[in-house]
């Protein structure tokens, strides 16, 4: 009787242990991969400190990624990762100058020119061929229409000459 006992203690204290452990898989730069069972409460900054000494790197000197998104908060535990996870261990990205502006009308991938092709009414940027408000088919044409017009009618009612009758 006792051996079945001692048995069933030994099972729920293994089951216990495997609650608070967790298990995850670490893919280092050269797509070898590391399991590790780690406890529950194990923060991003211990794993950090882990995975650079077996890599024999500093640790700022590389970036740990779940899911595509890199894993940034130092002090969170790696209980809210999903069980199994796939950490990956990646390079931070250096150098490249700010992107080119691209054109904003629809299915055109050309660099947008700088100064005129900005849309004061649409707040757009176009290329050669889409700057013209016509030509992009801009939300603010029929402002720009009534805004020139009023323009000019005040022009014309400024330099309207006044005939004097009676002279």
């Amino acid at each position: 009787m006792r051996s079945r006992s001692a048995s069933n203690a030994s099972a729920t204290s293994s089951s216990s242990d495997s609650a608070e452990n967790m298990q995850i898989i670490v893919k280092l730069l050269n797509g070898e991969t590391i399991p590790l069972t780690l406890p529950s409460n194990t923060t991003l900054t211990t794993l950090r400190n882990l995975i650079s000494l077996r890599l024999s790197l500093p640790a700022p000197s590389f970036r740990l990624q779940h899911a595509g998104h890199h894993l940034t908060s130092p002090s969170s535990p790696l209980a809210s990762l999903p069980a199994n996870a796939t950490i990956d261990v990646t390079l931070p990205v250096r150098g490249g100058g700010p992107k080119k502006i691209r054109c904003t009308f629809k299915d055109c991938k050309d660099a947008a020119q700088r100064i005129v092709g900005d849309c004061s009414f649409c707040q757009g940027q176009f290329c050669g061929k889409h700057r013209m408000l016509e030509d992009h088919k801009c939300s603010g044409l029929e402002d720009c229409k009534k805004e020139s017009h009023e323009r000019n009618a005040d022009k014309l009612n400024s330099e309207r000459t006044i005939v004097v009758k009676g002279i």
